[in-house]
């Protein structure tokens, strides 16, 4: 998903892939997770931005582009910022809707770029993958991974976000965003549950960034305003970790 969500939804669906199974909040029972997550999507035309996570942007701004996996990728804008920045992008999602959104946002950015822009030039370079985070696991490792704002009603966040640390490969860069437990929006607590979402300090310990296999290059909390559904204001907190892999 993208990180702005548009903001009254922000933790309705705060981006993540979702669960194999789950029961919904209403107690219907059982459902399966691409489907939970396509209705979400069908429910609006656009449920993110449709702009790159400003998070992502500045800590990966200035990598070498390589081969990138997005973890939750949504409606794709991190994938297609990537793609124009050089990267080859694996781009992972449970949700058939919002990949198929995602590939028409590439397809827009791609006629958009100019009329004498190489056929396919960002096509070429993201590969769209439909996958259950709770047991998905890459074949291969990475230069990037990056987990923008993976929050979920229906998924804990360890299991992916430990599949994500072990998908860098040595010298590559492992980057999570996601919304501070005690900097949240006071109009979303009907979709949060405890556990939900993490601080750094909680980030690093979980995935073992302070060990010694791993460079912990950033550990912070950003603030930043937004706008809820009735056109209130608030300050939010975006919890920050990039680590490099030593080993």
């Amino acid at each position: 998903m993208s990180e702005h969500a548009a903001h009254q939804h922000e933790h309705e669906a705060t981006h993540d892939g979702g669960p194999g199974l789950s029961g919904n909040s209403e107690g219907q029972g059982i459902r399966d997770a691409a489907s939970l997550w396509d209705e979400r999507y069908r429910s609006k035309p656009q449920i993110w931005s449709g702009k790159p996570n400003p998070q992502l942007v500045r800590e990966a701004g200035g990598l070498r582009p390589g081969h990138a996996l997005d973890l939750g990728c949504g409606e794709g804008a991190d994938a297609i910022w990537l793609a124009q920045h050089g990267w080859t992008v694996t781009a992972v999602d449970v949700s058939a809707v919002a990949l198929e959104r995602a590939h028409g946002h590439e397809k827009a950015a791609l006629a958009r770029e100019s009329v004498h822009a190489a056929e396919g030039a960002i096509a070429s370079r993201i590969h769209w993958q439909q996958a259950d985070l709770a047991e998905w696991q890459p074949g291969e490792t990475y230069d990037l991974v990056t987990s923008q704002f993976l929050h979920s009603q229906e998924l804990a966040w360890q299991g992916p976000l430990r599949t994500a640390a072990a998908a860098v490969k040595p010298g590559g860069t492992l980057l999570v965003v996601g919304h501070h437990p005690h900097r949240l929006p006071p109009w979303g607590g009907a979709h949060t549950h405890d556990g939900m979402f993490y601080t750094g300090e909680q980030l690093v310990q979980e995935l073992g960034l302070d060990g010694p296999d791993w460079q912990l290059e950033v550990q912070t909390s950003r603030e930043r305003p937004v706008t809820g559904p009735d056109g209130e204001h608030a300050t939010i907190a975006d919890v920050v970790v990039r680590a490099s892999r030593l080993a």
